[in-house]
């Protein structure tokens, strides 16, 4: 009879315990924050509030024969340079990337091979231990689908994608970090990887839910709307449900958001510029809406509720710029925290202001 009231306490101990440790499992991750980079210096990049991104990722390195290979002296000093900001950010992530568009002209083929991506795996490794970097970034536009004009592409890249990544983690290790970019167009998804393969390897995709209207488009509309219209199915909502159908988990998906406008010229002067004939002209830096998209200019901003997307347009030039803006990435980075996706991704650094830019407003919608 004496134990009992030791008893009652122990049991009241335990279950305090228990609520405890579900409690702490519950709570909820903070989303990623990952920012690509292309350069400009490291004098640059010091004037970027870098204590608001958790990765950042040096942009790029390319295939030397079948190795990973930093192309000059510069680009090794960016590389040290971005490994130092943890200083500023001891959580930092850095994170080298491998391609981009014009410079997979050789994946196909170097990837086919087990040597090839042996080799890889190997050089990578080197690099990431010398520069202690903690991962890599894997963008091929893209395995399996064209791409890039005149860059080869089988229907084999899809598999031998997977082989690449399986061996890259075998490579590196468990605590590397391993991310690759896909396309957000149905053909990418449907096509480029082995979703249930190949996701197992990785921390996360990087979704390019961006330039969906693409330098190719002979009709405009927005590149980087959060959610489909009638007039264009694609949209980050689209891939990120066709991938979660896929089987892919949304803790390792990364939404896509744009620093830069895509301006495309009309040929008619019809519904504010949205979903007309046109041809691509050029990108603008979001650090440079302000002076570029003025009303003096001539441009006018308008809202699209249904995508979630803005734009301006000029109906003298009929020239229409599509971008993502503070409301835009404010939805996005809610967007990311109500599905509990892994984060959000975006090109690139550079194309911010070094202050009230784009990343502040991930970071105060983050916090909020």
């Amino acid at each position: 009879m004496n134990n009992h009231p030791k008893l009652k306490f122990l049991i009241t101990i335990l279950l305090f315990l228990f609520c405890s440790i579900n409690l702490n499992a519950q709570k909820t991750v903070k989303p990623n924050v990952i920012a690509y980079y292309t350069g400009g210096g490291g004098t640059v990049l010091d004037s970027f509030p870098v204590e608001k991104i958790s990765h950042l990722i040096y942009s790029f390195g390319h295939l030397k024969g079948d190795s990973m290979h930093i192309s000059s002296a510069k680009d090794s000093a960016l590389i040290a340079k971005m490994i130092s900001l943890k200083s500023r950010n001891p959580n930092l992530k850095v994170m080298m990337a491998m391609g981009g568009w014009s410079a997979c002209a050789n994946c196909s083929e170097v990837f086919s091979r087990a040597e090839g991506r042996k080799t890889f795996a190997k050089t990578t490794k080197n690099l990431l231990d010398y520069f202690q970097a903690d991962g890599i970034d894997i963008d091929w536009e893209y395995p399996a689908v064209v791409g890039f004009p005149g860059h080869r592409y089988t229907e084999d890249d899809k598999h031998n994608f997977t082989l690449l990544i399986a061996e890259l983690r075998k490579k590196l290790g468990k605590k590397a970090e391993i991310s690759f970019a896909a396309g957000g167009t149905k053909n990418c998804i449907d096509s480029c990887f082995e979703w249930d393969k190949v996701m197992p390897f990785v921390n996360r995709v990087n979704l390019m839910s961006y330039d969906l209207v693409s330098g190719y488009a002979t009709k405009s509309g927005h590149h980087t709307p959060l959610y489909s219209t009638k007039e264009l199915p694609l949209s980050a909502d689209y891939a990120i449900n066709e991938l979660i159908k896929l089987g892919v988990p949304a803790s390792k998906i990364a939404l896509g958001a744009a620093f830069y406008a895509r301006i495309f010229e009309n040929t008619t002067d019809a519904n504010q510029g949205l979903y007309q004939p046109t041809k691509f002209l050029s990108g603008v830096s979001y650090k440079n809406f302000k002076t570029e998209f003025s009303e003096a200019n001539g441009y006018k901003y308008y809202w699209d509720d249904e995508a979630k997307a803005p734009y301006y347009y000029n109906a003298t030039t009929r020239r229409m710029a599509t971008f993502d803006d503070p409301k835009s990435i404010a939805l996005k980075t809610k967007y990311v925290i109500d599905k509990k996706l892994n984060g959000i991704m975006f090109w690139e650094l550079t194309d911010d202001a070094y202050s009230d830019g784009l990343l502040s407003v991930i970071d105060a919608s983050l916090k909020n």
